[in-house]
This record gives structure tokens, C-alpha cells and sequence, in this order.
């Protein structure tokens, strides 16, 4: 298979993290105008915390000749600062016994750290150094490039990124959401130390970053920590820098990479779905409730709850599917992923396509009330800890400007769901991975 660019779908499709008490959130000083959020689910019972910093920043304010410049940043961001060369900085984290990690995705970048709460003014100490003073030298540009490389090689093994990854390309081309999260192969080789300086300028700007918490902190000292230490973060723009979203245009279309290696079809098939703040969002989660997932490795044959599930057991259609709805900024993608035998694909997609238009016309009420159930529980089940919270706080302030509760959440669902989603399913994308 061609090797021309990779996607992350760690945040693939939306997750609503939610909790029943609405987090504290403060702005710090004025100088900074960078907004506080505590939230402790556990109060001071827990003896650690999660402190994170989310950036407004992904490969969707990239070009073609800068895409991969977020990744590549990801990767730098742990390796020195100016106030903590070389290996210092990691060696700082490790010191405290604590968790260092990040992500980049098409519209946000996070880095995080997990420790004791004693040591909370310490991390959030570390997390400014790391987003205002990175170091970017050259010998760790080189080394890091040459590990990106080598993670893009092993990535195209995971067929089903392989799948979402020509599904955006195709779905979104000609605009930023085509590109891939990680970038070309041949942009990770021409990225240079100013590339990646002029990103950290353009991006890094406090009116951009959210700094969250969770755990057995106060939400006081988290205030006093972030103004000690965030008042540096610069404010405004050089010009007409100013990073701004551009609307992504979506096209019906198909494409297929055809492989006779490969002994298993994966099959992307999508729509035009909401953006993260469309109420639609809860309907459409309501409707891949409905549709359900499957894999051969589950029990249950032809008893399961989902009626395609039902169909792929009996008439062997598939190894496994699983609807998704991915939403972003102001679109998104919802649709659903199979992987199948060869000579199954058409029966599956006429299967699938199948249920979609079942969902317009004869959906019965027990099944919509079992949908909406299994949507609640799959929320609550997500406040597994600190790092779900934090990263719950810091997302939806980034999408919805506020935290949705879980009260509002399941004030949504409750609503009279109408089953219009056939308005959605006119224009399709389709991705194919065939041998």
C-alpha cells in the first residue's frame, strides 16, 4: 500500500465525559486572560491529581507544507526546555514519581501530568516551562525525527487507521481536515527548527490554552499556581497570524487502495455529520446505539440486542463493525467501519445501508429507550478518574466554551428523539481498503 500520510483517531469519535457537580472555574489575572478550571470528584479522599494544559491547536491550522508540524511539537515538547535542557525535563517528572504524556488531534493538543496532590505547584510549574520555553534544539530535532519516521512505518500495520485515514482524505479533500494528524513522510523529513518555532508563536498564546485539573487539590492553590507561573504566556498576535478556521467543505465521494496481500476488507462507509455543539450530536448517538457493534469474539450469536449484528452471525457477513460519529469544530463524520471477507463486502454494505434506512422508517420505541440507557451509562462509565475528568473539563471548554453537566446530558437525551436523520445519509464518503 502507498505510503502518503497518517491520522491519530485517539480522539476518533466524541467523548462526553461528565460529572454531576459542575467544576469550579475562575479567570486567572488579568495579564494572563487564561481560564482556571478545578474540578474534584473525589474531594481531598484522592492523594493525587491530574493537571493538564489543552491547546486550540492541530493539523487542521496546518497547510500542505506544514502538516505534521503539531506531531513533530508533540514529541519536542518533552524533550528540554530553555530552563531544562536535554533530558533534564523528564528526569525532573520522573523525580516525582509522576506521569508525563500528550496528544495532538486535528483541533486541540494536550499535555498532562499525573502526580500526588502535594505536588501539584510542581506540575503546573513543569506544564509552563513546557508550552512557553521549549528548548527545540537541533540534535533532539534530529533524533525525534528519525523516531517519527520509524512510528509512521509501523502505523500503516493498523489497517484500520489506514481506513480513516483515506476516509478523511477523501471525505474533506482539497480542505485541512485531509490531512493527516502525524504528516507526510516527506514533511517529517523537511520540518525545520523555524518551522516548528514559527508553529509555538503562532499557537501558543494564552487566549488559546485551557489549564484544567482534577483530583485532591484546591481549587485555590491551582489559581495561585496558574497566575505565579502562566502570566508569561504571550497574548497576542504578530499581525495577521491570528489562526483561524476555515470551513471544510465535505464531498460525496470514494476511494479504494486495493491490495491482493491482504486477506481482510476494511470498509469505511460515511455522511456528513454535526459539529461537537449541533444538538443533533445526541440524536445521532442515539441512532449507533441503535445500530450497535460486533465481533466475532462476542457471545450471544443471533441473540444479540443489535438486529445487524444479528444478520452478520447468520449470513457470516463480517469479522467486525462499529458505527462512529466524529465531529469536529462545525462538520464532522458519521457513518461506520467493517472488516470483512472479500467476496462479503457487497452483502455487508447492502446490510448496512440497510439499517440506516431502517432507522428512518421502523425503529420501535424499545429499542430507541435501550439506545438512550446505553448512551447514559456509557457516560458515567467514562469517570473512571482523574486523567477522564481533567480531559472532559479541558475539551469542553475548548468545543462548548463551558462544561456540560451531566444533568444537561441526560436532559438531552430524554427529549423525544424524531428519527430525521435521513436528511443526513444524501451525500456519502467511502473509504475501502481492499484485497
Amino acid at each position: 500500500m502507498p505510503r502518503h500520510s497518517r491520522i491519530s483517531l485517539r480522539p476518533r469519535s466524541p467523548r462526553w465525559r461528565t460529572a454531576s457537580v459542575w467544576p469550579q472555574r475562575s479567570p486567572i489575572s488579568q495579564p494572563a486572560r487564561m481560564l482556571v478550571v478545578f474540578f474534584s470528584d473525589v474531594g481531598t479522599r484522592c492523594s493525587c491529581c491530574q493537571v493538564g494544559v489543552w491547546i486550540e491547536a492541530g493539523s487542521r491550522y496546518e497547510d500542505t507544507k506544514t502538516n505534521g508540524a503539531a506531531f513533530f511539537m508533540e514529541h519536542m515538547a518533552f524533550k528540554g526546555t530553555k530552563k531544562r535542557p536535554g533530558s533534564a525535563f523528564e528526569k525532573e517528572v520522573e523525580s516525582l514519581g509522576a506521569h508525563l504524556n500528550g496528544y495532538t488531534s486535528r483541533e486541540q493538543t494536550a499535555f498532562y501530568i499525573k502526580a500526588l496532590s502535594k505536588d501539584m505547584p510542581k506540575v503546573v510549574e513543569l506544564l509552563s516551562d513546557l508550552v512557553q520555553n521549549c528548548a527545540l534544539e537541533d540534535s533532539q530535532i534530529e533524533k525525534e525525527r528519525g523516531v517519527i519516521l520509524q512510528e509512521l512505518k509501523e502505523m500503516d500495520s493498523n489497517l484500520a487507521d489506514v481506513t480513516f485515514d483515506y476516509l478523511h482524505a477523501t471525505a474533506y479533500q482539497g480542505t485541512s481536515l485531509a490531512h493527516t494528524v502525524e504528516g507526510t513522510t516527506e514533511n517529517i523529513k523537511r520540518l525545520t527548527r523555524a518551522d516548528l518555532a514559527s508553529y509555538v508563536d503562532i499557537h501558543f498564546k494564552a487566549p488559546r490554552m485551557v489549564l484544567a485539573a482534577a483530583g485532591g487539590i484546591s481549587h485555590r492553590e491551582l489559581v495561585d499556581a496558574a497566575k505565579q507561573h502562566f502570566t508569561g504566556a504571550p497574548l497576542t498576535h504578530k499581525g495577521d497570524s491570528v489562526p483561524t478556521l476555515k470551513h471544510c467543505r465535505f464531498t460525496g465521494s470514494e476511494i479504494r487502495a486495493r491490495d491482493d496481500a491482504l486477506p481482510l476488507a476494511h470498509i469505511a462507509l460515511a455522511v456528513e455529520g454535526p459539529g461537537w455543539a449541533d444538538p443533533d450530536n445526541v440524536v445521532l448517538n442515539v441512532a449507533n446505539a441503535i445500530i450497535g457493534r460486533y465481533d466475532r469474539t462476542f457471545g450471544g450469536g443471533t441473540n444479540q440486542s443489535s438486529k445487524l449484528a444479528t444478520l452478520a452471525v447468520k449470513h457470516n457477513l463480517c469479522h467486525s463493525f462499529e458505527p462512529f460519529n466524529t465531529s469536529y469544530s462545525d462538520t464532522g463524520l458519521f457513518g461506520f467501519h467493517f472488516v470483512s471477507d472479500p467476496l462479503s463486502v457487497d452483502d455487508m454494505m447492502f446490510c448496512a445501508q440497510g439499517e440506516w434506512m431502517r432507522l428512518c422508517t421502523s425503529t420501535t420505541e424499545s429499542e430507541v429507550t435501550r439506545a438512550k440507557n446505553y448512551l447514559r451509562n456509557a457516560m458515567v462509565a467514562q469517570l473512571d478518574g482523574t486523567t477522564r475528568v481533567c480531559e472532559n473539563i479541558g475539551s469542553h471548554l475548548l468545543h462548548y466554551g463551558r462544561r456540560i453537566p451531566l444533568e444537561e446530558w441526560d436532559a438531552r437525551i430524554s427529549v423525544g428523539i424524531r428519527l430525521f436523520w435521513l436528511g443526513y445519509l444524501s451525500t456519502v464518503g467511502v473509504s475501502i481498503v481492499w484485497p
